[in-house]
């Protein structure tokens, strides 16, 4: 296992000609290829060195270190230009750390939100599921309360697509 800058642990990934190539830091970072492309096509992520007579990616241990930090903010569901304020306030140490805190406590925010749609969504599938059982067991005096208390829930879940 290899640790990389931000602390996290990940298998080892192939080298090629001095570095690595993308399918293996795709594989480390959990990174689609496409992603890994992509972001750096926007400029989130450094150019990447080029292989001289193939012309492919030929990842640093140190991009493999960034591209790890990218990974988890990717992961938390961090917008993008989000993660490109946060990236670049990484190297200001102390003079970033308050916008730093700012755009994690709102990350934090959105992820609260996130998990309050889903357990919603939960409870009414729940609802469902047990509305059904009912019907199933000829229990309508059961099904009826159960209906009810999904028609309710039904209007919170209504609120919460695309959330």
């Amino acid at each position: 296992m290899e640790t990389s800058a931000n602390g996290e642990t990940s298998a080892p990934v192939g080298r090629r000609r001095g570095g690595y190539a993308i399918r293996d830091v795709a594989r480390a970072t959990r990174l689609s290829e496409s992603a890994l492309r992509y972001y750096e096509s926007i400029g989130l992520t450094p150019a990447v060195a080029r292989d001289q007579s193939s012309g492919h990616r030929v990842y640093s241990q140190e991009d493999l270190d960034y591209l790890d930090a990218v990974a988890c903010l990717s992961g938390t569901g961090m917008p993008i230009e989000d993660m490109r304020v946060y990236l670049g306030n990484a190297l200001r140490g102390a003079a970033g750390a308050s916008e730093q805190i700012g755009l994690l406590e709102a990350q934090r925010d959105r992820l609260d939100m996130e998990a309050e749609a889903l357990r919603v969504r939960r409870e009414y599938v729940e609802l469902k599921v047990r509305y059904w059982q009912a019907v199933a067991a000829g229990d309508d005096t059961e099904a009826a309360g159960i209906g009810e208390r999904a028609r309710a829930v039904a209007q919170d879940v209504k609120g919460t697509r695309g959330s």
